[in-house]
């Protein structure tokens, strides 16, 4: 093997490796949090390589997999809205055909920002609002309605972003509807099942999902997300959105580096800031 031959093999190797990682972590998460993992698989696909725009549409294609285990672990424990996830999910379909449409038409600069403001607002609704345990969604025609709207709504920034849409679904869920947190959680991961295998179809039309990387990090989730789920039911309410803001504040610190580095307004200072904290660390 020569030498190009083994920094090819050592880069298929690593990738493979932060593949795995990203499967085992956004699984956790997804049991945790009733989310399809994308604030972690998005990112890091970044990292290796993809843009923007594939890493969305790629994240999409794993979290297929991923909902599936996260909805039978919350099935089992009786933590699901039958009715309300098929309404979730109709709005769902709908509008991650619209965000699918948008992905491929508006610029990486755009989606970078975007990403990470999404991902702010997050962060400031949990951390004003606990849900309950107890309480459970309350179905009229009205409320029914509502819940299809909300679902547009989510599944075009799912479409979007290359979330499952659960990072919204689940404190809408809550806060709107009244579910508690464990059924808003399994509720949402039913949601985002069938809008992500629509968004992954019109993705691939356009040549935007790497399947390989899809699959691989589906697959490795899916084995992980009942043990999220397991953490889920052993912490309280309060504990358990403390975990999901801690984890969201993380990325949306990378993701808003992130995106000023690609901003030509801001990319000068983002790299006299790296340039200078290189210069520091070869003085020490």
């Amino acid at each position: 093997m020569n030498h190009e031959q083994a920094a090819l093999h050592g880069s298929a190797r690593r990738t493979l490796c932060i593949l795995l990682a990203v499967g085992l972590i956004s699984g956790l998460f997804s049991g945790m949090f009733g989310i399809g993992g994308g604030t972690v698989i998005v990112p890091a696909l970044v990292w290796i390589g993809l843009t923007q725009r594939q890493a969305a549409a790629t994240s999409i294609c794993a979290i297929i997999i991923t909902s599936i285990s996260g909805v039978v672990s919350y099935a089992h424990g009786g933590d699901v809205d039958w009715i309300a996830a098929l309404l979730l999910a109709v709005g769902m379909m709908v509008g991650s055909q619209i965000g699918s449409w948008l992905l491929s038409r508006l610029s990486e600069v755009f989606l970078r920002w975007f990403y990470a403001i999404f991902l702010c607002f997050v962060i400031v609704s949990q951390i004003w609002f606990t849900p309950s345990r107890d309480s459970s969604i309350i179905l009229t025609p009205v409320t029914g309605v509502i819940i299809v709207l909300v679902g547009v709504f989510i599944g075009t920034l799912a479409g979007l972003l290359g979330i499952g849409g659960g990072a919204i679904a689940v404190p809408a869920l809550s806060l709107i509807f009244g579910a508690s947190d464990l059924i808003a959680r399994g509720t949402s991961l039913l949601a985002m099942f069938p809008s992500s295998i629509t968004a992954t179809v019109a993705n691939s039309k356009r040549h935007l999902v790497v399947v390989r990387d899809g699959l691989v990090i589906g697959i490795v989730s899916a084995l992980s997300a009942p043990f999220g789920t397991m953490i889920a039911s052993a912490v309280s309410p309060r504990v358990g959105t403390n975990l999901f803001i801690v984890y969201l504040t993380v990325i949306a610190v990378r993701c808003l580096w992130t995106a000023l580095k690609v901003t030509p307004a801001a990319s000068g200072l983002v790299a006299r800031i790296s340039r200078g904290n290189h210069t520091g660390d070869g003085n020490k």
